[in-house]
């Protein structure tokens, strides 16, 4: 049994294996939409619960069809269902939902009831994310970038505006994948000095630079993520714009790159915020395949945590 809580938690040939894992069953579906393929049901007779604390477009959407397609079954919780830690213990709601379901997924806000989770829990955990990271996108970025340009070792990614918690997961994966990595953004957002020391310590070269447009100089893909949660209020909205509209990527940033430099966004993206439309429909942009690469990424993470 493996959980899947953050991707510098994770053993680098592991994380390799998923991702070929992913490409692999991308491919043997060839664009097919069905339910299952009948020779690839490694969930069959398995139930996963996906619990939401947090709400959720793609990650639901894309756990619900990848166990489908394999086999599985799904059951989805919100945290109004739950209640995590109001009334039982994460601790004990872990123990009794182990032995109800084979795997759980849980979207939720602090790191520690993720942690807790999987302490107690006897199946697999499976981080979909925190406030803190979001590795399975990242390992669908990962596989994008790969599918465009081959191996992303050595590759330099730029991220444009604030280090949140989609950031400090590709910090995570630029020491076990061993790309640069480039934050420019404003000081008052910088990503945590924790996985930036973690990604150096790794052997990977981590550049912090305030100037946009000498951030993206040679860059292989340029990444952008929304300015403001659907949590903040609105005095923390404006002040936010303020300080990220420098860097917005739009076409001129874009321009100051290579020619060939990928585009990417987690999405739901806020057009003309921090990222143009120019952009996100432009020929760099990759943000299609790289939502639809959740739901192939995730399979991947979901036969590694069950070892199917």
């Amino acid at each position: 049994m493996n959980h899947f809580l953050d991707i510098h938690k994770t053993d680098k040939t592991a994380l390799r294996s998923i991702i070929d894992s992913a490409i692999a069953m991308k491919g043997r579906r060839d664009g097919r939409p069905r339910a299952a393929l009948d020779d690839e049901l490694p969930l069959k007779d398995r139930m996963v619960a996906l619990i939401f604390e947090k709400p959720s477009t793609r990650t639901r959407v894309s756990f619900d069809v990848g166990v489908r397609q394999m086999g599985g079954q799904t059951m989805v919780l919100s945290g109004s269902d739950m209640q995590l830690g109001h009334g039982e213990t994460i601790a004990d709601t872990a123990r009794v939902l182990s032995r109800y379901v084979d795997m759980i997924m849980i979207r939720t806000f602090d790191e520690s009831v993720l942690e807790e989770m999987a302490e107690f829990a006897t199946v697999p955990v499976i981080n979909g994310l925190t406030d803190r990271s979001h590795p399975c996108q990242i390992m669908a970025d990962v596989m994008t970038f790969e599918e465009h340009r081959g191996p992303i070792a050595g590759k330099k990614v730029v991220w444009s505006g604030d280090g949140n918690n989609v950031c400090a997961s590709w910090l995570h994966a630029a020491g076990r994948f061993g790309f640069d990595f480039t934050f420019t953004g404003p000081v008052q957002l910088d990503p945590e000095m924790e996985f930036v020391g973690l990604a150096r310590n790794e052997g990977a070269r981590i550049t912090i630079e305030r100037d946009p447009v000498k951030a993206v100089a040679g860059a292989d893909l340029i990444i952008a993520d929304t300015w403001v949660s659907m949590h903040d209020a609105q005095s923390a909205r404006e002040r936010r714009h303020n300080m990220l509209r420098p860097y917005q990527v739009n076409q001129a940033l874009m321009d100051a790159a290579k020619p060939d430099t990928l585009f990417m966004h987690c999405l739901p993206a806020h057009r003309e915020e921090e990222v143009t439309s120019e952009v996100m429909d432009g020929p760099n942009s990759v943000i299609w395949d790289e939502a639809e690469n959740r739901l192939h990424a995730q399979k991947a993470i979901m036969r590694w945590c069950l070892g199917t």
